[in-house]
Order: structure tokens, then sequence, then C-alpha cells
């Protein structure tokens, strides 16, 4: 097989303030295959979005190579295109105006631009609406005019950022089995589709192969094959396999960093974003199986996407809830008794789990306890994180920790003096 793409050592940081944050992205190697369609899951906010705009050309690396057809890529590279998740149209243009942008560098008559743009139009399945504007369009629509603008081209690799996560079921299901009927039958010319998802399923049913990324830093945690004869029957034993296996390698943890990455790793990192109350109505529907669970089935009985259902998961863990092993996840004593527990006896041991496990509430707890009216403006607590996750994700952070502590009745917080104190203290 050809390479097309070959991603070596690639690591990605960003600055803020002058200083460097975790590393987004560490120690990344991979290639992409001529003739192969290869899917990019991790956790939400892992960096699988950063990665691809990376392969593109769209973002550089801090560290690391990337090589198309054995050549550094400088720039954007003009032998791929991208499909986004926001359709990403301009809205005073038509369908066909809108494709035809995919060839505004191209060496072509317009003429022969309208021509190409028009049979591209016919492929993806928006006969008849050439002179339409997006506006008069549906969501899948839309997007298909989006795949359009981007195979215009005839790239090589057709990148796409998470292009059906906007899009209701069964108008994403329809738009996947007709993007792979045209990449099957070969009713396009791209030589290799990579597809950055966080839908296990759709990774399982679309891709030849799949590389899963851990949070933060992201790194590889497998480069798993998917074998299954297409077309794939999403109820097989196999297509279940698969699928709960990717489950399983999702929610690894403590996965190893090298030495001098550990120390990065050690400071601050990203908490998920869950409430208290959605914590403990997870638990509670946890105790009320009363069994070890399968992480898979769990998701789908509960009928919640992994974007909402990982972090949750995540932060049972975290807390030492729960605990999950090779794909299932079971309550700790902790969890059980916090599950069959009343509403304050659920406070105090949510206080004890957060001050055992999230080091900076303990930290915080230090710096008022330090201060003689034990009072700090929240501002501060916030420039702390930033200088590791940005000013954007330290808000998020704070917002979150505060929200914990009062739950706990660690902390207070006046919205309207932007004070964070001590419970006891008011």
């Amino acid at each position: 097989m050809k390479t097309l793409i070959e991603v070596k050592n690639v690591y990605k940081t960003f600055e803020i303030k002058g200083l460097e944050t975790t590393p987004t992205l560490a120690d990344i190697n991979m290639e992409v295959q001529d003739g192969e369609f290869l899917a990019i899951l991790g956790p939400s906010g892992s960096g699988k979005s950063t990665l691809l705009r990376i392969i593109a050309g769209l973002v550089p690396a801090s560290k690391g190579s990337v090589t198309y057809l054995g050549k550094p890529i400088r720039g954007v590279n003009p032998g791929m295109a991208m499909v986004f998740q926001s359709f990403a149209l301009f809205p005073w243009l038509t369908v066909i105006e809108n494709v035809m942008l995919g060839l505004e560098h191209k060496t072509m008559s317009r003429e022969e631009k309208q021509e190409k743009s028009l049979k591209i139009i016919d492929i993806v399945g928006l006969d008849g609406y050439e002179n339409a504007y997006p506006k008069e369009l549906s969501g899948g629509m839309r997007q298909r005019v989006g795949i359009g603008r981007a195979l215009v081209s005839d790239p090589d690799v057709l990148l796409m950022d998470e292009p059906f996560s906007a899009l209701d079921v069964l108008t994403a299901e329809n738009l996947r089995r007709d993007l792979l009927e045209l990449w099957l039958d070969k009713k396009i010319s791209t030589k290799s589709i990579i597809l950055v998802t966080h839908g296990i399923e759709e990774a399982v049913y679309m891709a030849d192969r799949a590389i899963i990324l851990s949070s933060g830093p992201a790194r590889i945690v497998e480069n798993l094959a998917i074998d299954i004869p297409r077309w794939r029957d999403k109820k097989s034993v196999e297509f279940i396999a698969l699928v709960d296996r990717i489950y399983s390698l999702m929610t690894k943890r403590n996965i190893p960093v090298k030495e001098t990455e550990a120390k990065l790793v050690k400071k601050i990192v990203a908490l998920p974003y869950v409430s208290a109350g959605a914590l403990t109505g997870f638990l509670e529907l946890l105790e009320d199986l009363n069994e070890k669970t399968d992480l898979y089935k769990l998701a789908e009985r509960f009928v919640m996407d992994i974007e909402e259902f990982f972090p949750i998961v995540e932060l049972a863990s975290i807390l030492e809830f729960a605990k999950i092993v090779e794909g299932d996840i079971e309550l700790t004593s902790e969890g059980i008794v916090f599950a069959r527990a009343s509403v304050l006896e659920r406070k105090d041991l949510f206080k004890k789990q957060l001050l055992k496990n999230i080091p900076f509430i303990t930290r915080m707890l230090h710096i008022l306890e330090s201060k003689s009216n034990k009072h700090m403006n929240i501002e501060f607590f916030e420039e702390q994180i930033a200088v590791v996750l940005g000013v954007t994700e330290a808000k998020i952070q704070i917002h979150l920790l505060v929200n914990w502590g009062r739950y706990a009745e660690l902390l207070g917080y006046d919205q309207k003096t932007d004070l964070v104190y001590l419970e006891e203290s008011k």
C-alpha cells in the first residue's frame, strides 16, 4: 500500500501569556494509506480536531512533522479538502456558487468550474437545487453542499470533522450510507478519508481502522483494525464486540507518559464538566441495576451520546464512586453508600471524595484559609488555571469547581462581587 500521510512525533502546545500549556497532543505517530478510511476517536476536548487541522496544514505542529507523499507539509495542503461540522456555507451564495469555491484556486475557466460543480452536485444528491440558497435547504442538504465543495477539487484525502453530529439521527444515517456508497463504488476520486468523530458506532460502521486518543494530553491509545465485511450489520456479534472494545479503550486511564511530560500533567488538568446533580442521578441509576454493567450497553440503555456519557463516567471514576475495568463499570463501596444516602449525607460524602481526589479544591481552600477575611476574587483562581489550560477553559473549570464546592458546602460565591469565600466565614 502507498503511504499518503505520515505523522511523526507530533506535539501541539498553545501559549498563554507567554507560557506553554500542557500539550494538547503528545507524541502522535500515525500513517494513512492509499485506499483507507480512517476514523479518529477520543474523549471530548482530546485534540481530535486539532490533529485533523495539523494534517490539513491549517495549524502548525509545535514539534514533529507531517508529510504528504513523502514531502513535508508547508501551509495548507492542496491535496486535501475538509468538511466541517458547522456546514460553513456562505448564506449569500447559491448551492453551485458554494460548491465552486472548492475550485477557486484551480486554473480553469468559469464554464469548466460550473460543469464540474454540476457533476458533483448530482453525485452528492442535490440535482435540481443548484440555484437554491442555504436557508432553503435542510441540515442534511446543507452538509451535502459542504461535502460537494470538498470533493469538487478531487482531493487525494478527504478530511471530515464530525460532519454528521449536527444532524438528526435519520438524516445522519442516510448521509453516512450515501457517502460510503460513493466511496466503495469509486464514484469519487478521493484516495483516502479521515473521519474525526465522537460516535463509536459511526466509526465501526464506516472505517477500515480506528485510532483512539486519550485525554489531556492526547496520545494514541490504540490503532485498531476494523475488518468486518461491508455492508456492516450493527446488530451483529462482531460489530457489538468491536464497539464494546472501543468503549473499553476510551475509558482507560493512567496512560503512561514520558518523565519529561509527567511534571506538566501533574500540574492542572481539565476536569469533566458535570454537575453534582447529574452525577447523583447517574449513581442512582447504577445502584438500581445492582450489578457490573457493560459501558456500551449502559450508554444505549440510558440513550446517551458518548459526549455526555463519558464525562459522567469519568467523574464517577475520578471521585472513586465507580470503577471501570475492561469496559465494565460498577459502583465502589463509596458509590453504593452515596446512592443510598440522604441528601445531607450525600453532601458530606461528596465533600470527602472531592477533598481526596481534586487537588485544586484543596489549594483553593488553603488560599482562602490564609486570608484574614476568608474571601478571594474569583479571577485569582482563574488566572492560576489559565496558565495551563487557557483563559476560556479556566473560567469554565473554576465555575465547575465553585459549583461543586457549593454543593459540598465548602465554598460560597457572591456573583455581585465575584468573591469566592469559605462557607463557614459567611
